[in-house]
């Protein structure tokens, strides 16, 4: 089972799991962040997260639950897959890279890219305001989706 964790502030980052989760179909749970338990993390085989970059970083729903789940699951998941897919303003890395480095002490492995959906919102009224993504904005997430679903599936990881 793929468990694809989201937050979004926007709607850009939401739209991005569902999409996710529509290419993962039966083999995907779609949790919301502020929802998600450390039981809910230790019955997935793997794991996609999603959320805005805000100011540098990954949103504080998203670092919360990284704080509630990181202690109860360190030592139970190793090795399991993960990816992340980003919507940012203009660069997105600083989300990405933070969720890698807390990722790094559950030793789990990352079996795809970084997707990345640049926005380009860089005025107040941008950044605030409600994001509508186009198909092929979305497609890389679909695509994800499913193929992560399917790897597990299959046993790659």
């Amino acid at each position: 089972m793929l468990t694809i964790v989201w937050h979004s502030r926007t709607g850009a980052a939401r739209a991005m799991a569902q999409s996710a989760a529509r290419g993962a179909g039966a083999r995907g749970r779609l949790l919301y962040a502020g929802d998600v338990r450390p039981e809910d993390l230790l019955d997935s085989g793997g794991y996609l997260f999603v959320c805005p970059e805000n100011l540098g970083s990954m949103t504080g729903m998203m670092k919360e639950m990284f704080d509630r789940s990181y202690y109860p699951l360190l030592g139970q998941i190793e090795g399991r897959a993960y990816a992340t897919a980003i919507a940012a303003g203009s660069d997105g890395r600083g989300a990405q890279t933070q969720i890698d480095r807390i990722v790094t002490g559950w030793r789990l492995r990352r079996v795809a890219d970084p997707i990345i959906v640049n926005l380009g919102a860089q005025t107040p009224e941008a950044i605030l305001a409600d994001k509508f993504l186009t198909e092929a904005m979305l497609q890389p997430c679909f695509e994800l989706g499913a193929a992560m679903a399917e790897g597990l599936d299959m046993g790659l990881f």
